[in-house]
This record gives structure tokens, C-alpha cells and sequence, in this order.
């Protein structure tokens, strides 16, 4: 999912202007920016066309994921929920 994020910012937003990853509260967050006011969207799955999977990848392992916009781009963050260690 990180990478997908990552590529996506490089691929169709500019390039990645922010990049951070923190655990709080029973979730892990990967938070991707980038210079681009476009959200990501679902393409039709056109399974004999490249690309177009990496937006449906990202909402499938982290569905609570969002857009935060601000002046010069947005911010996709995508919180995963922590499973507790087992002693």
C-alpha cells in the first residue's frame, strides 16, 4: 500500500512533497502529499489494461482511507488497524 501511494504521487500528482508514517490509538498511518488538487477515483477494472488497480489496492487493505486538501496539494492518509502481540 505504501509503495502504491508513493507511485501514485510520483506517476499522477507531481511528485511526493510529504511523506509520514505514525501509530496512535490501535491504528498505523502512511500519510502520502502531493502537489495535485485531483482526488485519486476508481477506474473500471479493465483487466486487460495496464495499470488503473493501485486506488481500488489502497481503499481495499485500508477502506477508512482519506483526502485531507490544503494549498498546494493534498494529503492521502491511510489508517490500518494494529493487531495487538500475543505474549
Amino acid at each position: 500500500m505504501v509503495t502504491e501511494l508513493v507511485s501514485n504521487a510520483r506517476r499522477h500528482a507531481g511528485g511526493v512533497t510529504g511523506f509520514d508514517v505514525f501509530s496512535r490509538d490501535g491504528l498505523f498511518t502512511v500519510a502520502v502529499s502531493d502537489r495535485s488538487m485531483r482526488s485519486p477515483y476508481l477506474r473500471p477494472q479493465a483487466p486487460r489494461l495496464p495499470g488503473g488497480f493501485g486506488w481500488r489496492l489502497v481503499k481495499t487493505l485500508a477502506p477508512g482511507t482519506f483526502i485531507r486538501f490544503h494549498r498546494g496539494g493534498k494529503t492521502v492518509i491511510a489508517p490500518l488497524p494494529t493487531l495487538p502481540l500475543e505474549a
